[in-house]
């Protein structure tokens, strides 16, 4: 019975549908606050948040990328963008599976296995939460020790899932798990540089996501740069907490509950409300305005015979991406 609601449709429509009632509540019941504090948001802070968005966004393909690249399929930019970016819109449907089928399904269109393609999903995942995980633990505790208390639990994971970013541990598991569904080992697994570029790229992205975060808070609070570690520490422990509740499509619903917790020390939950669903709307956009660029661009030449199969069987891949 669990393992048929944890997979039904109309339970993951559920929990959508109670994420966004709790969000428009939310908006309702402090419509006062979010009134006051809607003319505080400048357009170019908004204009700025979605720059440094589009830029981050941008850093966490180039960790996919970095990681397929270690496993031995490297693509260039312009195919990777396309295949990602085209992917992760697929987290915005009910499921945790979505966006990673499409990704495995859209990389073998290039020549790239599938186990290897999910084998690089799966890492990043893992080095999505751990940097999220680390830059909250280091920079809640300088702004805010009661976001870091009240989420402890969260910031828990950072250790193990660290740990678990070893390049012999990875290895280890992944085999593991291939074994379990009756798979061979892993070819080639991902070595200490491509970790180390992986979670470089990350790193670099959460600066960003942090920039994008401290912009808006900042307009809002009108307290300068003096709220940048919150902003950023708030941002990536909300991030983290979407990503773990993984019914939550794209973590709407718990991103922004944490995020607005996490902001109680600079802001009221009116102001803070209107950061959290503004900076939903910025990384929104991003994600459709780079899937849009990468599909339109995105298109390099193939391997030899890719094309032609591809032109003969388009009915096919739009059966596997279904």
């Amino acid at each position: 019975m669990i393992r048929r609601l944890a997979t039904s449709r109309w339970v993951k429509l559920g929990f959508l549908a109670l994420a966004l009632g709790f969000c428009v509540y939310g908006l309702f019941a402090e419509r006062a606050a979010v009134a006051a504090a809607l003319p505080r948001v400048a357009w170019y802070s908004v204009a700025g948040a979605l720059a440094a968005a589009f830029v981050g966004l941008g850093c966490t393909m180039l960790a996919w990328r970095a990681l397929l690249a270690d496993l031995g399929s490297p693509l260039p930019v312009r195919p990777a963008s396309r295949i990602f970016f085209v992917a992760q819109l697929g987290k915005y449907l009910p499921g945790a599976v979505w966006a990673p089928a499409a990704q495995v399904e859209l990389a073998r269109r290039d020549r790239v296995p599938p186990a290897r393609s999910a084998t690089a999903v799966v890492v990043f995942m893992g080095v999505a939460l751990a940097t999220g995980l680390l830059v909250a633990a280091a920079a809640l505790p300088l702004a805010s020790g009661e976001a870091a208390r009240h989420y402890r639990w969260a910031l828990a994971l950072t250790v193990p899932v660290l740990i678990g970013l070893y390049p012999p541990v990875t290895g280890f598991v992944l085999d593991r798990l291939l074994r379990l569904v009756g798979r061979p080992p892993l070819e080639r697994r991902i070595g200490m540089a491509g970790m180390a570029r992986a979670i470089g790229w990350w790193l670099l992205g959460w600066v960003f996501y942090g920039v994008q975060a401290w912009l808006l808070v900042a307009d809002v609070s009108g307290k300068g740069l003096a709220v940048l570690p919150l902003a950023t520490g708030a941002y990536a422990l909300a991030w983290s907490v979407g990503f773990i509740l993984i019914p939550f499509p794209g973590g709407v619903g718990p991103r922004e509950l944490a995020l607005i917790a996490a902001l109680a020390p600079v802001m009221p939950t009116g102001p803070a409300i209107v950061v959290a669903v503004i900076s939903r709307l910025v990384m929104t956009i991003g994600d459709v305005a780079w899937a849009g660029l990468a599909s339109a661009f995105g298109r390099a030449r193939r391997p030899e015979g890719a094309q032609e199969q591809d032109q003969a069987s388009p009915a096919r891949d739009s059966a596997r991406l279904a």
